[in-house]
């Protein structure tokens, strides 16, 4: 019996490789670049799942492949990349999914937020996804106003979202978008205020689960890059409780009735805003965190519900563990990745710091205002979620990614940050 991965976000492949053999299943991997795994494969055993290298861009190629699989029963896609590729496919091959047109929506920012709005969910609507940036900077001064945030309807990783505070801001940010390649349509929306965190839910047949919520510490405005998650926060039970509730009303409201959800959001003067929803699992470390800090392989769900089944996990009682905290390492300048300094020094550190590697000596680094600037993690645990964030800042401290200038006149134009 064989469940596929489409795929897969940097980290997590060991709990999966784990849960799919905890649940008699064979997990088999099919992915362009082997190599992008390489810190998770290296650290299996010979045999513990199976990979196949194919371009993964190419849905006709991947369809012959399931096809081909033996005993195939369930089909992952749990990346921004890929989740319309892998949507498309379970429904062509009778696997069991969610209907494709509720990932199509929720992979569209502008269409989620005008969503919430006629819900009555969000205070704001989308401001002209797709239009003229001429017409976009005419409805925006016009419906919603300055600050407002422009960004991408199909973005990931922070890529392409822009602050903008004035008109000369607006100005700056049109011309700049206008040379960019997007994933989807340009628009805007209202900018919330307040901190940013992400809540990690599963959902079944309509009901959803709040696991816990992460931070989510970025960088100074204008900016949006991410900086340091810790989970779970500690909200108070009430707010928990009144949270969990408003998850379920968001989730429902575009009609995502299974799996797990990555919810972001800002904690407004006014109550919860949503920035975006992404229908997987968080990114970076996040499962690993909720793995640790829950006392359960939560990707037993993954299989589970990729299987057609209601995962325990919806039910399950949490034994807990160690709250947990990362920060990204991003070098001080962009160039060529040299090497990691400090990484001796974790071990004496407290908080059991760990570097997950992203980046390898030699990988280019070009953009340093977002989530693609980043060579590698600093992980460290704690009793709480606060004590887990000074220790990992403490240890990230310690570390210092190293770059040297690219070379030649042909050298990748870098985005600075």
């Amino acid at each position: 019996m064989s469940v596929v991965c489409l795929e897969s976000l940097t980290f997590g492949l060991r709990h999966l490789v784990s849960a799919a053999d905890a649940l008699g299943e064979r997990l088999l991997l099919l992915t362009r670049d082997p190599s992008y795994y390489a810190y998770e494969l290296e650290r299996l055993p010979d045999g513990a799942l199976d990979v196949v290298t194919t371009d993964t861009f190419d849905t006709e190629g991947v369809a012959d492949v399931l096809r081909g699989t033996p005993g195939l029963r369930g089909l992952i896609s749990s990346t921004d990349t890929w989740t319309l590729v892998g949507a498309e496919l379970t429904e062509r091959l009778g696997l069991p999914g969610l209907d494709p047109a509720v990932l199509r929506l929720a992979r569209d920012k502008a269409a989620v937020r005008d969503r919430l709005y006629e819900a009555g969910l969000s205070r704001g609507r989308a401001v002209d996804p797709g239009a003229s940036p001429a017409e976009l900077r005419e409805s925006l001064l016009k419906e919603a106003g300055l600050p407002a945030v422009v960004k991408d309807t199909a973005g990931t990783g922070s890529q392409n979202v822009w602050l903008v505070r004035d008109e000369p801001e607006l100005d700056a940010v049109l011309a700049e978008a206008a040379g960019r390649s997007l994933m989807g349509r340009l628009f805007a929306e209202p900018y919330f205020g307040g901190p940013v965190y992400s809540a990690e839910t599963l959902s079944w047949q309509g009901r959803t689960r709040l696991l816990g919520v992460s931070s989510r510490l970025m960088s100074r405005e204008p900016r949006f890059r991410e900086e340091i998650t810790a989970f779970p926060v500690g909200f108070p039970d009430e707010q928990r409780v009144s949270l969990e509730r408003w998850l379920g009303d968001v989730l429902a409201a575009i009609g995502y009735t299974d799996r797990f959800a990555h919810v972001e959001f800002v904690l407004t003067a006014a109550g919860p805003e949503v920035v975006e929803v992404n229908p997987r699992i968080g990114g970076a470390l996040v499962g690993e965190g909720m793995c640790r800090a829950l006392g359960y392989n939560v990707y037993e769900a993954m299989i589970e519900a990729a299987l057609g089944r209601r995962p325990r996990l919806m039910d399950a009682a949490l034994p807990g563990g160690p709250a947990v905290a990362f920060v990204l390492s991003y070098p001080d300048a962009p160039g060529v990745l040299t090497g990691v300094g400090g990484l001796d020094r974790l071990a004496g550190l407290p908080g059991a710091p760990a570097w997950y590697p992203v980046k390898r000596v030699g990988d280019p680094v070009e953009h340093l205002s977002d989530s693609r600037g980043y060579a590698g993690i600093v992980y460290a645990e704690a009793e709480t979620a606060e004590l887990a964030t000074h220790r990992a800042v403490a240890a990230a401290n310690a570390v210092r990614v190293r770059t040297e200038p690219f070379a030649g006149p042909s050298a990748p134009q870098a985005s600075g940050g």
